[in-house]
């Protein structure tokens, strides 16, 4: 549905690392989404632990595989559990699993799926603990092809 200033939203990407901060975007992307009429897609990107060392062993690959395979499993589980509060508010959602760099991920999502706003928590670090793990909320309102709405848990923007 066209509003009067020519902005359709129509598809609105949720990243979901389980955190209250994504929760509390996706209670914002549904409040949208049913204001808007859109659909969404929510989105947990599973980073795969880095390999410290060069001498790996024979059985090394066979843990990182099963780590994944886990690690897909729970997500699968989890999101289900957040797409049944989509439904149960009368919208349409898809959920994603994938595999890699959360922040390419989520651009990678919204690029190829036409999303046209995405939704998404931030854990709001400063300092030394921004530094070291990098903002994926930041990096991604810098690199999407879309408008990025970024929200940080209230009690968090309170301190």
């Amino acid at each position: 549905m066209p509003e009067e200033n020519g902005i359709n939203i129509q598809h609105i990407l949720v990243p979901i690392d389980f955190s209250a901060c994504s929760n509390h975007a996706l209670n914002l992307a549904l409040r949208l989404a049913r204001l808007l009429h859109a659909r969404l897609t929510l989105l947990h990107v599973v980073q795969m632990p880095y390999l410290v060392g060069g001498g790996a062993g024979a059985g090394m690959g066979e843990g990182v595989a099963l780590y994944a395979e886990q690690a897909e499993t729970e997500a699968h589980q989890m999101l289900a559990d957040y797409a049944q509060r989509v439904s149960d508010a009368g919208l349409e959602c898809e959920t994603i699993v994938d595999h890699a760099t959360p922040f390419q991920r989520i651009i990678d999502h919204a690029a190829s799926r036409r999303v046209d706003l995405i939704v998404m928590g931030t854990h709001g670090h400063t300092g030394l603990q921004h530094m070291l793990l990098g903002s994926v909320a930041e990096k991604v309102v810098r690199l999407a092809h879309c408008p990025v709405m970024v929200t940080r848990e209230p009690e968090a923007a309170e301190e």
